[in-house]
């Protein structure tokens, strides 16, 4: 048994509050044709499965909520049920492919099996053909998730060699033992808390340094709890999905950095600031400050620790500005807000009650998480990602890989999500919304690009149209 961490814990008691949340994340890959057979695809997939043991491991609950739940490994695990094929109808383009993926993403993955799901998508305009790749995000971060493309694809149209499978499956624990094992976990927090206790002591200046961040970190937040002032952007959702997603040239965001100042996620946040303002236009209502606050995941990952299959994140909560009409003063005010929030140490925060879940009560801990990470919901509308990916190209099955989309999860009240992805040179924003309130997501994505060209003009250059996956611009 391998026990989740308190923040996968907290992906899976937020996916059992609200019968209309899932909390899968997910990504699609297009790759050049011609698409591989459905064998083809489960024998390339086959011989990377002992390389992630997640992919073969279930979730199981503990009774009573004695403690988080485990990871187990599943004696009748079956490839052919997580790996599914479907087909785009005429003709083939990005709305029909951002059509299947809003559907694919409504359904809960099943708890009874592991949870992650895999679909190759034929009939995609110009030949090429597509994988949709689905998982839990107790499972992964995006950062992780994103090391996965690594693990499953190559890094040349040679495939390398399937991996050597060792893997011993024994029975799975029963109610009992899962129990007693919790028990046991609970007994032994008090020491695992002395541990961390004694280590405080034996360096108590940083003790006292991190303490006093972390109240200042606390004191920063206290506003963000506050409700955002009320818009159509944020109420009520369902179980269905919308979603679509921008394109942008990683070259011209580094050109927009260049000449304007500031790091490439402030540029892709003041391009989607731009696009909340678009949206909030098109329905008549009046951007103001504060009416965007944002959730922004921080990875907490030290380097070389991409391969670890769990989430390792922080989360920061910004007003994205969409009050400020101009775009280059609206950069500069993403950029403050984002340096005030660093300053602030806002992500410690979040990483501290992480570290206390490990030493607390499984009820109490999950709590906590919840606060820091998912808040109430009322005092964020959307939440913005931004995970780098492989600046090399990538090959699945001896097929290029052309671009990465990405897919972050909404819930509760938030009605939109966007997660902005990079690979090769080229910088991808998934844009996910509730179906019924989202008609007009469409205006989001174009605005985002709509943004992007105007932070270039500004610097004196033009924007290449973005090619559509159907390789028109």
């Amino acid at each position: 048994m391998d026990r989740l961490n308190p923040l996968d814990a907290a992906f899976v008691d937020a996916e059992d509050e609200d019968r209309h949340t899932s909390m899968a994340i997910a990504s699609i890959a297009v790759f050049e044709g011609p698409v591989p057979s459905h064998e083809e695809v489960l024998a390339s997939l086959a011989g990377r499965l002992p390389l992630v043991a997640r992919y073969r491991q279930k979730l199981r609950t503990v009774p009573l909520r004695l403690g988080r739940p485990v990871w187990v490994e599943d004696p009748a695990f079956d490839l052919r049920y997580h790996v599914r094929r479907t087909a785009l109808v005429a003709p083939g383009g990005d709305e029909q492919l951002a059509q299947l993926m809003g559907r694919v993403m409504s359904q809960r993955l099943d708890r009874d099996h592991p949870l992650w799901e895999y679909w190759t998508i034929e009939g995609l305009a110009q030949g090429r053909w597509a994988l949709i790749s689905k998982l839990h995000h107790c499972m992964v971060d995006g950062v992780s998730g994103t090391d996965l493309y690594r693990v499953i694809l190559d890094f040349t149209p040679e495939p390398a060699p399937p991996a050597a499978d060792s893997r011993v499956v024994g029975a799975e624990p029963s109610p009992l033992q899962l129990a007693a094992q919790a028990l046991l976990d609970m007994a032994l927090l008090p020491l695992r808390g002395a541990a961390a206790l004694s280590g405080a002591v034996a360096d108590p200046g940083h003790s006292a340094r991190q303490a006093a961040d972390t109240i200042r970190a606390a004191a920063k937040l206290a506003p963000a709890l506050w409700p955002a002032a009320g818009s159509s952007l944020s109420g009520p959702i369902g179980q269905q999905r919308r979603y679509t997603w921008a394109r942008a040239s990683l070259d011209e965001v580094k050109t927009i950095k260049r000449e304007l100042g500031g790091t490439v996620n402030d540029v892709v946040l003041a391009a989607i600031s731009s696009a909340f303002r678009e949206l909030l236009l098109a329905r008549g209502e009046e951007p103001q400050p504060h009416k965007v606050p944002s959730l922004i995941p921080v990875s907490t990952r030290a380097p070389g620790q991409e391969n670890i299959y769990e989430n390792r994140v922080s989360a920061l909560v910004a007003n994205l500005p969409v009050h400020v009409a101009d775009p280059v003063e609206r950069l500069a005010a993403v950029r403050a807000e984002l340096q005030a929030l660093k300053a602030s140490k806002e992500a410690i925060l979040g990483e501290e009650l992480v570290s206390f879940g490990r030493y607390s009560l499984f009820p109490l801990m999950s709590r906590g998480i919840r606060l820091a990470f998912s808040l109430p919901q009322r005092e964020i509308v959307t939440v913005t990602t931004n995970v780098p990916g492989p600046r090399q190209p990538l090959y699945g099955m001896g097929r290029r890989l052309l671009e990465i989309i990405p897919y972050v999860p909404i819930a509760t009240t938030v009605r939109t999500g966007i997660s902005i992805f990079t690979y090769c040179d080229n910088v991808t924003f998934g844009v996910t919304g509730d179906f019924a309130a989202n008609p007009d997501l469409d205006v989001l994505a174009h605005g985002i690009e709509h943004g992007v060209s105007e932070l270039l003009e500004a610097t004196g250059h033009r924007a290449r149209p973005a090619a559509t996956s159907d390789g028109q611009p």
